[in-house]
């Protein structure tokens, strides 16, 4: 087929496919096929996918030429097939494969046939595979769910394993292309030339005319993309978070110690849980280093030593007491560095400055401690108050007792 089809394209050939084939047939070898099952599907109703080796194309990062990956999506009933060429797989890649697969196709089939590859299927099972979490939200999201194929049975899904060895064979045999975009635009054009038009063996029917009476079977497509999502597997650490990009996000309480599964993307977080696959939490990206805690999951017994800490500022000053009370209320456990801060400005700039650096944070509502330091930062000359009776001062007499029995005793001992 493909040599009949260089023939007619590059040099005009005015022969039928069967001439070419029968002049190729005397070259090679004849064998047994082996018998194949055949599966029939409603319209609309099943599509098989799978990968193949592409053709040699040059990466435009290393300049060398490199071999692609075939990604074929066939119809079950019309055999109609979209093929698209990539460098590389993942999880993520073969989900846009099929996204996009979709929008050629101006629809989604209800069932997606698909081989146990790593990308679609985690854990093979004939009975109850378990699915990569991404592939399985976007074929949710668009109204399909996956069949897994018997481990070791590729018949399930031969007419995609038929589809990738026609487009080996035909389009794409010994071709190299100087980017992927120039594969593609080829494979196009073989695809809507020939691909389309022929008469399959099977049907005896032209593939298009097939194709243009089962598209109004497909599902509608959804509106908006799928919004893909990053996924992994976190442990709850001792602070009730698990840690997501140098951020930390809260989880209801008793899964210390336990694994969750966590996605995210750009804007959220959430916390699913592995057995029922319920959604724990869902938070609003953190900037690194920041912690994202609901109310209703915070502890509500505050530790003993941030209890000793807000006690030393209440000590230590009427409104540094007052505004370490409100940065803990406001920010939980995060706040004790800040408290510590604020501490620690008494030491340099005296308690009663301070204190009244509190007083004015408080009363225009800006209760942090940056505003502290930088207030006490410009204003390091304020009065300062000092305390004429404290339990650290002791009564002159005190001292004048002690001067008095020292010296005494040190004449007695020396009379001279």
């Amino acid at each position: 087929m493909a040599i009949w089809q260089d023939l007619v394209d590059g040099y005009g050939f005015a022969g039928r496919y069967a001439s070419v084939k029968r002049f190729v047939r005397k070259l090679c070898g004849s064998s047994a096929p082996e018998a194949r099952v055949v599966i029939e599907t409603a319209p609309g109703e099943e599509a098989q996918v799978d990968y193949g080796t592409g053709p040699m194309v040059r990466d435009p990062q290393s300049g060398k030429y490199r071999r692609t990956r075939l990604f074929v999506m066939t119809l079950g009933h019309s055999l109609k097939s979209v093929r698209l060429l990539v460098f590389r797989s993942s999880s993520r890649v073969w989900a846009e494969l099929h996204e996009k697969a979709f929008r050629r196709l101006g629809g989604v089939t209800r069932v997606v046939v698909l081989d146990n590859l790593r990308e679609g299927v985690i854990t093979p099972d004939i009975y109850d595979a378990t699915l990569n979490p991404l592939y399985r939200d976007v074929l949710k999201h668009y109204g399909a769910v996956a069949l897994p194929c018997r481990v070791r049975d590729p018949d399930r899904k031969g007419k995609v394993e038929s589809g990738v060895g026609h487009a080996q064979k035909t389009p794409l045999k010994g071709q190299r292309f100087e980017s992927l975009e120039e594969a593609l635009a080829y494979l196009d054009h073989w695809e809507e030339r020939w691909a389309d038009t022929r008469i399959h063996g099977t049907t005896k029917r032209q593939v298009a005319a097939m194709f243009a009476e089962e598209k109004p079977a497909l599902l509608p497509l959804p509106v908006e993309p799928f919004r893909y999502y990053t996924y992994s597997e976190r442990t709850l650490h001792l602070d009730g978070c698990v840690e997501v990009e140098a951020a930390y996000y809260g989880a209801p309480p008793g899964w210390i110690g336990r694994r969750v599964h966590v996605q995210w993307n750009d804007a959220h977080v959430r916390l699913i849980d592995p057995l029922s696959g319920q959604l724990l939490r869902e938070h609003l990206r953190q900037q690194r280093g920041r912690h994202r805690i609901q109310e209703q999951d915070r502890p509500t017994r505050t530790p003993l030593s941030t209890q000793q800490l807000l006690r030393r500022a209440e000590i230590a000053g009427p409104h540094i007491g007052a505004l370490c009370q409100a940065m803990h209320q406001n920010l939980g456990e995060e706040a004790v560095r800040r408290i510590l801060g604020v501490l620690n400005l008494t030491k340099k700039y005296g308690v009663a400055s301070t204190d009244e650096a509190c007083a004015l944070a408080l009363e225009t509502r800006a209760s942090h401690y940056h505003f502290v330091r930088r207030y006490l930062e410009h204003n390091p000359q304020l009065p300062l108050s000092l305390r004429q009776v404290d339990p650290l001062i002791r009564q002159l007499t005190l001292y004048r007792d002690l001067i008095e029995s020292r010296t005494k005793n040190s004449k007695q001992e020396n009379p001279s």
